[in-house]
């Protein structure tokens, strides 16, 4: 796990994530794509860990523009509960470090805080040498579950 990458926010790849979601009672995984990502490519899946999966989107499709409610819907989907450790994953790892470093400063103004990690390498990882997505690394280049929703 690498830290120190400012803002107090940590990174994993998604093995060390799977693993922290495994050991780690409390700690909940935010995805932060778009609906139609979430439909055609798929979601994580969790359910034989037992943690929540939070879906909301940090950028609005199809616009793709910011979200400026996104800090306060990922709370209202966790019943404004603060978990231990919060996870962000995205398609390659570029928005969710951009989410999990927009909900640490959320929590922070209103003086609580959380573990905030993001997940590198994301859903379906690194671009190839054909330019495709799926084959370098990623949560489901590595074998973690996933499904269609």
């Amino acid at each position: 796990m690498k830290t120190g990458l400012g803002s107090g926010i940590g990174e994993v790849n998604p093995a060390e994530a799977w693993e922290i979601l495994l050991s780690e009672q409390g700690s909940v995984l935010v995805d932060v794509r778009t609906a139609p990502e979430w439909g055609f490519v798929g979601i994580p899946d969790l359910e034989a860990l037992g943690n929540p999966l939070i879906c909301v989107e940090w950028a609005q499709y199809p616009g793709m523009s910011p979200n400026p409610r996104f800090a306060e819907q990922v709370m209202e989907a966790l019943g404004n509960e603060v978990p231990s450790k919060m996870l962000f994953i995205c398609r390659s790892g570029a928005r969710s470090m951009s989410a999990a470093k927009a909900v640490t400063a959320y929590l922070s103004a209103a003086g609580k805080e959380s573990v905030c990690l993001n997940v590198a390498e994301g859903f379906e990882g690194d671009l190839d040498a054909t330019r495709h997505r799926g084959a370098v690394n990623g949560w489901k280049t590595r074998g973690l579950a996933w499904r269609q929703s």
